[in-house]
């Protein structure tokens, strides 16, 4: 982890130790690393005296100049040269590289002996923290989903629907023979919580399947159960005897689906009555002459010798036979469009892919055990049709996620680099070969063409093997559409109109609508959308009368009988448009209920921002000023004197700095010398509602609006008491999780005032949607053992996250379903802040920026080819595979495709 890397780092003793080692190897080297050591320790010595103990704490920008400063010279004198440049980042100018050179030329003693490479890493932090353009992606108005595209492909193949469908139909019946038969098949391309559902949840006993069946799906079960504990726990020395574990299943998982082409022998292999086939066993299929005049091979390496099926396929490569894979001999109907599509595998192709990452990741990759199971692994992908390596090369990266090209480039590029030195050499497979059996039409980059004296050494190896990693999920088109298939319900196709309120469905002339709303349940709707209406406008009368009443008066709402008639009057059209949703649960998608809707939202959050200046919750009343100065309004009414009695002076001090300009005095634009929120009990109230206003809306018109709404003027608050009711939040990109603190004290009052009890979901920093979804389920999961329905909190990125956890929820198990749509512990409402749900186009410009800056430094290390020799480049080079690929990396690249719109 990065903690651990900077523990190491900080740890001189261990740090003395490598430079005396590295000077034995190289001595430039040592005197960089050297080098590069002494500031990092430098750095630590800083931020130790400067209470600097987290990254977040190197925030607001003068505090970054400082620290900066205090690095280059020892002390504050640079802060003005160096502030600007930081404001010019933040502002997305761009980093003004002239400006920093010129600031590492004054403060560097060794700059003119290392020009050249500073000038390198200039260029690399221009590119890191500059503009970005990316290309726009296409947007389609119709695009069918995989899973309703290419029908044809699936025939055979039944629905997550239609699976459930019929567990739950006749359940006092066994199931059809060939039913049963049909879900043990596809078992394997199902999710745990799905096999889970059909053995233990579904009501169906053990007699209802067939023996066979039922101990196929027993045995999906277990092995899916132990690869789910194996995909969020390897790499790294933690996991180390990983691999001795992952053996013992995985020899009886891969002999027990392991299929041969049996039609085709090429004429480099041992004859069939040369070996024996009785003796044949896994091991012995591993050792195989791969081609022919490559190695000589002893009489006793030739006896019992058999080809593995990835063997055979990347050798019928290597002799180029361009011929499909031939098909395979089973058990079962080997003409069947389903036996193409599937196979026969009892591991799927997430679970494939899961074993090869964590041996691709394993600090072990030297071991014989590693390396057996990497072997297995690969036959077993041989032995099946095409589509199943198609579907596990896709998988490789983010298993289980939608595909990412970044994270499987940096996969395939060790996958390509697989360590098989615990074989012989005329027993190792050639990785390019394989893979060009597998991906008819492409051509897989070697390391060396790209390398200093390659025939491509101008250009990128990692370009080339990402194109290769763009062209592998087009190919695996047809197994993401099967995945979806059978993995996730649809409810409605996409041609299936949208739902609306039964209402509108009227009034449009739907036929079926029509009916449906005159009959005797509807004809009671018509009746309370009537009411509703009519309550709404009644309320907004009195309510007009009562704010005309308040601002003439000058009295407090709670003091206006007229405010108190308008207050019940709005009650009443609560409760009407409650009932309203009651019968129709789709009346809230009404114009005239959006809109009434909407503007209680609004009321609610002036009402909640009124409460906290009033009781000055949360150093509120400061932030509302800062707001109120930020964005250039002038307060009309009298400010108040004493502002340091209301305000710490530290947090005056602190905020001052950031919100005003450096360059001029504080003036009347500082909040600190022209202040309102800090002293309420001065202000009469609907100028308190003007100001809350002005500060919290940016666009006049609106603005304009909800200041002339008699329930925002009225301030009505939420009726007292206890609430049935639990939240579950989810925050950003980067958060602790349920050990965040995120609202503490907003919950904290939550509880105290309402009852409502708050459950934080484990969601991880910079991790993908699909794997904080679940850990919003499991947080969903606690939440309804308490039998309260819930609502959903989201920030930033966790609004993304939750509304995947919502899809996943909809489109699973009928258990999952029940967790979003029961009435009484399920989802109720959702309230989103700052919603990053759409993505962000730091998404792509991250992208752009990662991918250029991978390039650049490909280049740079090509250079560096003339100065080191060959056994270190190639070192450095798997170092530079193994972090590329390492499963932090992985799962870091899965959390910035989130980002994606």
């Amino acid at each position: 982890s990065p903690t651990r890397i900077r523990d190491v780092l900080y740890d001189k003793k261990t740090m003395y130790k490598l430079l005396a080692v590295t000077k034995l190897v190289n001595a430039d080297l040592e005197k960089v690393l050297r080098y590069f050591l002494t500031q990092v320790w430098r750095a630590k010595e800083i931020f130790d005296q400067e209470g600097i103990s987290e990254p977040g704490k190197v925030i607001p920008g003068h505090k970054m100049a400082r620290l900066i400063s205090l690095f280059l010279c020892g002390d504050i004198s640079q802060v003005d040269e160096i502030l600007p440049i930081i404001r010019r980042v933040v502002a997305g100018d761009g980093l003004d590289v002239v400006r920093v050179k010129e600031l590492l030329r004054k403060h560097v003693e060794n700059y003119d002996e290392w020009a050249a490479e500073f000038d390198r890493a200039a260029k690399w932090a221009a590119v890191m923290l500059g503009p970005m353009t990316f290309n726009q992606g296409f947007v389609e108005c119709e695009v069918p989903p995989s899973a309703e595209s290419n029908q044809e492909i699936y025939v055979g193949i039944p629905t997550a629907k239609d699976i459930y469908d019929v567990l739950r139909d006749k359940p006092q019946l066994p199931l059809d023979p060939s039913f049963s038969n049909l879900i043990s098949r596809i078992a394997p391309y199902m999710t745990f919580r799905q096999i889970s559902y059909v053995l233990n949840s579904s009501g169906r006993p053990s007699n209802h399947w067939q023996p066979f069946d039922l101990k196929r799906l027993r045995y999906v079960y277990s092995v899916k159960k132990k690869v789910q504990e194996i995909s969020e726990s390897y790499g790294g020395l933690s996991f180390l005897p990983q691999s001795f574990f992952v053996s013992i299943f995985l020899g009886e998982a891969t002999r027990s689906s392991l299929r041969a082409p049996m039609d085709i022998v090429a004429e480099n292999h041992v004859k069939p009555e040369a070996a024996d086939h009785t003796k044949r066993t896994v091991l012995s299929k591993l050792r195989r002459h791969r081609l022919e005049g490559s190695s000589r091979l002893t009489e006793e390496d030739n006896e019992g010798f058999v080809m593995s099926p990835a063997s055979r396929v990347a050798s019928l490569s290597n002799l180029h036979l361009q011929h499909e894979q031939p098909r395979l001999a089973s058990k079962y109907n080997s003409s069947s469009g389903v036996e193409d599509l599937l196979g026969d595998s009892l591991l799927g192709p997430q679970d494939v892919a899961i074993l090869l990452q964590a041996g691709l990741t394993s600090v072990m990759k030297g071991s014989t055990v590693v390396q057996l199971n990497q072997r297995m692994l690969l036959d077993l992908m041989a032995s099946q049709p095409r589509t199943f390596a198609i579907a596990v090369l896709a998988e490789l990266g983010t298993p289980g996620s939608q595909g990412v090209p970044r994270a499987l480039t940096s996969a395939l590029m060790a996958f390509i680099e697989m360590d098989q030195s615990s074989f012989k050499p005329a027993h190792r497979i050639d990785i390019h070969n394989l893979l060009e059996s597998w991906l008819p039409g492409l051509k897989i980059p070697r390391r060396d063409d790209y390398l200093a004296g390659g025939r491509w050494a101008r250009q990128s190896y990692y370009d080339a093997i990402f194109g290769v990693s763009v062209s592998i999920l087009d190919l695996a088109e047809v197994y993401s559409g099967l995945k979806l298939r059978i993995q996730r319900v649809r409810h409605s196709n996409e041609s299936d109109p949208v739902p609306g309120p039964k209402e509108e469905s009227f009034l449009t002339g739907v036929e079926t609508s029509s009916d449906e709303f005159h009959n005797n349940a509807n004809s009671k709707l018509a009746t309370s959308i009537n009411a509703a209406k009519e309550k709404i406008a009644t309320a907004d009368d009195l309510g007009k009368s009562a704010v005309f009443e308040l601002k003439s008066s000058g009295k407090p709402s709670k003091e206006c009988a007229s405010c108190a008639s308008a207050i019940s009057a709005y009650k009443k059209a609560f409760a009407a448009c409650a009932q309203v949703l009651s019968l129709d649960k789709n009346a809230f998608q009404a114009h005239w209920f959006k809109s009434f809707f909407r503007r209680n939202y609004d009321a609610l959050m002036v009402k909640s921002v009124y409460d906290n200046v009033i009781e000055d919750v949360d150093n509120v009343r400061i932030w509302m000023d800062a707001l109120r100065r930020g964005s250039s309004l002038r307060s009309t009414v009298p400010v108040c004197d004493g502002l340091e009695s209301n305000y710490p002076r530290s947090i005056l001090d602190d905020l001052d700095k950031v919100f005003s300009p450096i360059s001029s005095t504080q003036g009347e634009n500082s909040f600190i010398t022209n202040p309102f929120f800090a002293c309420p009990e001065k202000q009469k109230e609907q100028d308190i509602v003007d100001a809350i206003i002005a500060a919290l809306f940016y666009d006049p018109s609106e603005r304009e609006f909800i200041a002339n709404d008699p329930l925002v003027r009225l301030l009505i608050p939420n009726d007292p008491g206890n609430y049935n009711f639990t939240i579950i939040t989810a925050m950003g990109v980067i958060t602790e999780g349920k050990k965040g603190r995120e609202l503490e004290k907003a919950v904290e009052r939550l509880k105290n005032k309402r009852g409502v009890v708050t459950v934080r979901a484990d969601t991880g920093t910079a991790r993908s949607v699909d794997y904080n979804a679940n850990k919003i389920e499991e947080a969903v999961e606690q939440a309804v053992k308490l039998g309260r329905p819930y609502g959903l909190v989201g920030y930033s990125q966790g609004c993304a996250n939750e509304f995947n956890f919502e899809s996943l929820m909809l489109s699973g198990t009928p258990d999952q379903q029940k967790l979003l749509i029961s009435s009484e512990t399920g989802l109720i409402c959702r309230q989103l802040l700052f919603s990053a749900a759409n993505g962000s186009v730091h998404g792509p410009a991250g992208e752009a920026k990662a991918h250029q800056l991978i390039t650049m430094s490909e280049d740079f290390f090509k250079y560096q080819q003339g100065y080191f020799s060959r056994a270190f480049i190639s070192s450095t080079l798997n170092i530079i595979n193994d972090i590329l690929d390492s499963a932090a990396f992985q799962k870091f690249m899965g959390g910035a495709q989130s980002f994606f719109p």
